[in-house]
Formats: C-alpha cells, sequence, structure tokens
C-alpha cells in the first residue's frame, strides 16, 4: 500500500515520460494503432502485441514507445503535458474579467499565485497541458457573477476550504484517477464567490468522441 502523498518540490518532479498515463491517453495510443493498421503500417500480430501493452500501460513513456515508429498527427497521438517550462514562472498573475472570457490553455507557465477577478463572464484555467515547475499555486479569487472554472489533470489537487460563499455556489468534482498518481501541484483557492460559480473538474469528452468511443473506465490499473 502507498504511503500519503505529498506535493514535492520541482527538483523532485518526475520527467514527463514517468507520469501517470489515463484511460483517455491509453484510448488515443489504442485509436491510432488501429488506423496504423488500417492503413498497412503494422501487420495483425503487431497491432495485437501493441494493443495488448497499449491496455497496461501505466506512464506516458510506455504508451509513447508504441507510436514512436508511426506517423501520429496531433489529434490521434499521445499529448504529453509539459512538467517544467522554458521560462522562468511569474510571482503573480493577474486576471480581471468584466464580461466576455478568459482562457488559459495549452502550455501556459503557471504562476506561484493569481488574483482572479471576475465581474461577470467566464475565466477557464486548463491545467491539462500546462507547464508546471512547483508545487503550490495560491489563487485569490473573487466571482462576484459569472463562472471560474478550473480543469484538473492527474496529479493536480485543488482545495477550496478558504473560499467564503454567498449566494453562488463552489464545486469540486471528484477526479476519476485513484489516489495512486504523484502530486504534481495543490491549487489553493481563498477569496469569495458572490452569486457566481467557482467549479473544479476534470477534462470531459466532447458530444462526438462520447458518441464514437467507448465510456472511459475511471480507475488506474493497479500495480
Amino acid at each position: 500500500m502507498m504511503g500519503d502523498l505529498v506535493p514535492r518540490g520541482s527538483d523532485d518532479l518526475p520527467q514527463a515520460s514517468q507520469l501517470r498515463a489515463s484511460h483517455e491517453d491509453r484510448d488515443a495510443v489504442i485509436e491510432t494503432l488501429r488506423v496504423a493498421a488500417g492503413d498497412g503500417r503494422l501487420t495483425p500480430e503487431e497491432l495485437d502485441e501493441r494493443l495488448e501493452k497499449a491496455f497496461t500501460a501505466k506512464t506516458y513513456g510506455e504508451l509513447a514507445v508504441l507510436t514512436s515508429d508511426l506517423p501520429v498527427s496531433a489529434e490521434a497521438g499521445l499529448m504529453v503535458p509539459a512538467v517544467a517550462p522554458a521560462i522562468a514562472p511569474k510571482d503573480l498573475v493577474t486576471i480581471d474579467c468584466r464580461s466576455g472570457n478568459a482562457l488559459r490553455d495549452g502550455q501556459w507557465v503557471v504562476p506561484k499565485r493569481l488574483e482572479v477577478r471576475v465581474t461577470s463572464g467566464n475565466v477557464k484555467l486548463d491545467f491539462t497541458q500546462a507547464a508546471i515547475s512547483h508545487p503550490v499555486l495560491e489563487i485569490d479569487a473573487e466571482v462576484r457573477s459569472g463562472n471560474l472554472v478550473i480543469i484538473t489533470r492527474p496529479g493536480v489537487l485543488v482545495h477550496t476550504d478558504d473560499v467564503t460563499i454567498q449566494s453562488g455556489n463552489v464545486k469540486v468534482t471528484k477526479p476519476p484517477w485513484g489516489t495512486d498518481v504523484p502530486v504534481l501541484l495543490q491549487v489553493i483557492v481563498s477569496g469569495r464567490v458572490g452569486s457566481g460559480n467557482l467549479v473544479a473538474r476534470h477534462r470531459r469528452r466532447n458530444f462526438w468522441q462520447w458518441l464514437t468511443r467507448k465510456p472511459m473506465r475511471y480507475m488506474i490499473p493497479a500495480h
């Protein structure tokens, strides 16, 4: 049984290839292998062998080797999240959304602190591919109206114990992965929610993904 997981310093962060893969990551690689076999790039025997390894793969590195000799598109291939940013993170970033939408996604560099003001409109912080170099992000949030949405990934935990709620809502969705995941980042949210919403959740399938592919399994395979 694993011990309690604690946040680690940037020097202790694993390489991207060592990070735990999700079922969605495995599905993407499996789809790539099936397309490659249909194009004649893999024999039936090679496909069966690689599919078996893909189903049991636990890390990005184990998945990446299965498609390393295949042409992989950006949409179909494995998308390894960034661990260390190319530039140093800022100490403080301020987002002031009075209307409209503000988005942080892709390989954005996570600062040490965030001040988020939402008067109206929507602010989304997507950590799916975010570059993380330190174990804690403090968010001082004031959501008067509108929405503050935080998209997590394995290893990113969100805490909202210090948020004051007036007539709005705060919801942290339990992630589909288990506890057997290294903690990369703890997001500590404080502040106030007036009549708006503060939501932390994992990425969801879009309608087309839901319609054409099997539902995601939520537990990471045991050792």
